[in-house]
């Protein structure tokens, strides 16, 4: 693998529900994720998020580990029910002091934090009054977010607003594998809209900061030239990404989306103004990827995420898979990079989260060889013209996989459940050979 450009960042990611704990200390209230995760049948083994790395108590530990690897960046969330207990009102100075000493401690190790503000704990208060589908949450957010840029923007230049809204509103509120657990596709269409608002107030709310949002986006296509499967991607397609991306990046929804979803909403939740506000200047996006996606037509009715696309079904595309089994294709972030570079208007982009679970303790040659692969993606897309600026790993420690509990294992540091006892793997020493050749 050649060498990245000097400046070229290099980090990792994690997100608070999935590797703090502490979950009734200090002030935290609880979020849709806490009840999620207590419900019989909802997260495999009956895992719960209550202790899981307790990063909480563990965070100088775990920067003195970033250190070690020669991390430029720290991507981490914070729990917006730590901050505000009850979704809105004032805010919990305990909660925020937590996050004063992480960014403290990353600033001490030459480390600089990238939080993020929404991965996906939404305070239960607020799920109880309706959660995203409701637009008054949109403004709550603006809210907290605003609350919590006064308290750390001394420290603090990048801010993202949301991780994924995708799978908030979809796996939220259509298909009910993720909190708060709704089943209900026209409250998770307003769910998207109402997290995307979210998104544009929040940054108006943080005039001064360096601000963007991440989305998970995938290269899909269809399983043949049939038109039933060349529309059938064009429908994935609309709703993965292009929903998401066109609000933000043109400031409408495509028509075609629209046409697909008329028979699940008006649209009558998008105001005047809406889509001005979700379209503010953004100074970078953020871009999650894991596996690409093939797809047919035709396929019997079956719920799905996909809300308007129940026709549609996934196929095997014959590539080697990670132990979560998802499919191993680096040509598909390749082709994302170079979509937004062509189709989109300019501005500089991070790989937020690219990353592999795999059944695996310390010796992970599967991982290893999945980053080097979709590195060389990077580099492919570097070389092609895309204005890429850096790219944090997925995931920095083993942790609470969402509907999966702590059996999917995604971290370049093993954690010992039972004892905590963090462990580098092969892929984390890996990643420092390559960031120290990358100019440490």
């Amino acid at each position: 693998m050649t060498k990245f450009d000097p400046g070229f960042l290099w980090g990792a990611a994690t997100s608070s529900y999935q590797i703090e704990g502490a979950a009734a200390e200090d002030g935290r209230g609880p979020s849709i994720w806490d009840t999620f995760a207590a419900t019989p049948g909802n997260v495999d083994n009956g895992d719960t998020g209550a202790v899981a790395a307790d990063h909480y108590h563990r965070h100088r530990e775990d920067v003195e580990l970033m250190a070690g690897l020669g991390l430029d960046a720290y991507r981490f969330s914070i729990a917006w029910p730590r901050v505000q207990p009850s979704g809105s009102g004032p805010v919990n100075q305990r909660g925020l002091d937590f996050y004063r000493r992480l960014i403290d401690t990353l600033l001490e190790h030459g480390i600089q934090p990238w939080p993020t503000l929404y991965h996906w704990d939404l305070p239960q208060s607020l799920e109880d009054a309706g959660g995203w589908p409701l637009r008054d949450t949109a403004h709550r957010f603006a809210e907290y977010a605003a609350a919590t840029y006064e308290a750390l923007s001394d420290r603090v230049p990048h801010w993202t607003t949301m991780n994924e809204p995708w799978c908030s509103a979809f796996l939220g509120y259509a298909t009910g594998r993720h909190a708060p657990g709704r089943q209900e596709p026209a409250a998770a269409v307003r769910a998207a809209h109402h997290l995307l608002l979210g998104h544009g107030l929040a940054v108006q709310a943080m005039p001064d900061a360096l601000a963007g949002i991440t989305l998970n986006l995938t290269d899909v296509s269809p399983a043949s030239r049939r038109e039933p499967d060349v529309d059938a991607a064009r429908r994935i397609d609309g709703m993965q990404n292009r929903l998401f991306l066109d609000p933000l990046l043109r400031g409408e929804y495509p028509a075609d989306v629209r046409a697909d979803l008329a028979g699940v909403t008006s649209f009558d939740h998008v105001q005047p103004g809406d889509l001005k506000t979700i379209a503010s200047p953004l100074d970078f996006l953020g871009v999650n990827y894991y596996s690409p996606m093939l797809v047919e037509g035709g396929a019997p009715p079956t719920p799905s995420a996909y809300v308007g696309s129940d026709r549609v079904a996934t196929v095997d595309g014959d590539r080697p898979r990670t132990g979560i089994g998802w499919e191993i294709d680096e040509r598909g972030l390749l082709e994302v990079l170079l979509r937004l570079k062509n189709d989109y208007p300019a501005v500089p982009l991070y790989i937020t989260e690219n990353g592999a679970a795999f059944d695996d303790e310390i010796h992970d040659a599967g991982r290893v060889a999945y980053l080097e692969r979709h590195l060389q993606a990077c580099q492919q897309a570097l070389r092609r013209g895309v204005p890429l600026k850096g790219y944090f790993v997925w995931s920095l420690l083993d942790n609470f996989e969402w509907s999966y509990g702590y059996a999917q294992r995604f971290g370049i540091v093993h954690v010992d459940f039972a004892t905590l006892r963090r462990t580098l793997k092969d892929s984390a020493r890996w990643y420092a050979e390559v960031i120290d050749r990358n100019g440490r």
